[in-house]
């Protein structure tokens, strides 16, 4: 009989917490997992305890996700090599700032035969410029198959048990039928597509949309103005892929979760839209918002879109990309909110 495969995640934020739920539910329904789950946990201490000790004495992580139990089956570790060195697969669910200081540390060290699944949205940089998918950039680092999930997923939801549906993006059947079981539940509805570029860079760029959709609410422009933002970051989502992965993509795929689901979630609900608007109606800044609102937490919309620009720059093609320009520039503070309307009506022609 082969060994039970052992899970893990690294990252115990609000969406790794939210997963770890599942996780944790899901490896005791199947006989080739193993029932324990370590979970990496940044160690903080919270009311004169380390967070550790309170995720595996209380069974909740009470600074990211109050309220909830998480699974007996989950255990919080404090190092991140030690969660992940005998793991057959590794859930990565950190910022993405944050993912090479993470993998760092791992290098040499994990199971080569270990699969990888990216929760995280967001661009990676390569070396000398341009942008990389987090998942290529954690399988150059690991040497491991990285596959990605995205999706209409906002984590207290899922944590609540209401019912959602994700994309996980794979080229690999076996992967891809490993981490259906894992994470696919009566409420958390998994679809598997080979498209895992597209899968991927929806999950980074309906951030930027919803930064728009956000400064859209702190103008007080209205459903109308915010249903063009939509439309208008779903068409530069889409030729973003054309443009920066040519034409070996499958449109069908930004109509499953991954796409425009999670754009529309996004930009009524994600934590993105909603600094935004504060961004526009308190005048503080991005970085003071984020200290007073998400606990800590970084947000992924204005980081994204900076990279974003940059290599917009850098092909010199901002002038097919007026939305994404406009997010940038208004969180950068070099053009004003109320500009928005003015760059929602540059759309260029296809």
């Amino acid at each position: 009989m082969s060994a039970l495969k052992k899970i893990c995640l690294i990252g115990s934020g609000n969406w790794g917490s939210a997963i770890a739920k599942i996780v944790g539910h899901n490896v005791t329904k199947f006989d080739y997992f193993d029932k324990t789950v370590k979970m990496y946990v940044y160690e903080e201490i919270v009311d004169g305890r380390k967070l550790t000790e309170i995720i595996n004495t209380d069974h909740e992580n009470v600074k990211y996700l109050p309220g909830h139990k998480l699974p007996e089956t989950i255990v919080a570790v404090p190092d991140a090599l030690e969660t992940a060195k005998d793991a057959d697969v590794i859930i990565f669910v950190v910022p993405h700032q944050f993912v090479e200081r993470t993998c760092a540390p791992l290098k040499d060290k994990i199971k080569p035969s270990a699969i990888g699944l990216s929760l995280i949205k967001g661009f990676g940089e390569k070396a000398g410029g341009g942008l990389v998918l987090i998942s290529d950039l954690i399988s150059e680092t690991l040497g491991i198959k990285v596959s990605a999930l995205m999706g209409a997923n906002l984590a207290h939801e899922v944590a609540d048990e209401k019912f959602c549906e994700t994309t996980i993006g794979t080229e690999d059947e076996e992967s891809g039928k490993i981490l259906k079981d894992l994470l696919d539940t009566p409420n958390f509805r998994v679809t598997i597509v080979r498209d895992r570029y597209t899968v991927e860079v929806c999950g980074a760029l309906k951030n930027i949309v919803g930064c728009a959709a956000g400064f859209s609410d702190g103008l007080k422009l209205g459903d109308n103005s915010k249903a063009a933002v939509i439309r208008l970051g779903l068409k530069e989502m889409i030729r973003f892929v054309k443009t920066f992965y040519g034409d070996n993509f499958e449109l069908s795929t930004f109509f499953e979760s991954c796409g425009v689901a999670d754009l529309i979630t996004t930009c009524y609900g994600g934590r993105n839209r909603k600094i935004s608007e504060a961004f526009v109606t308190s005048g503080k800044t991005i970085e003071e918002l984020e200290k007073e609102l998400l606990n800590g937490q970084r947000l992924q919309g204005p980081q994204t879109a900076y990279e974003v620009l940059n290599l917009l720059e850098a092909k010199n093609v901002t002038d097919r990309f007026p939305l994404f320009y406009a997010v940038a520039m208004i969180c950068k503070g070099i053009i004003p909110p109320s500009s928005l309307i003015e760059y929602l009506r540059k759309e260029p022609s296809d």
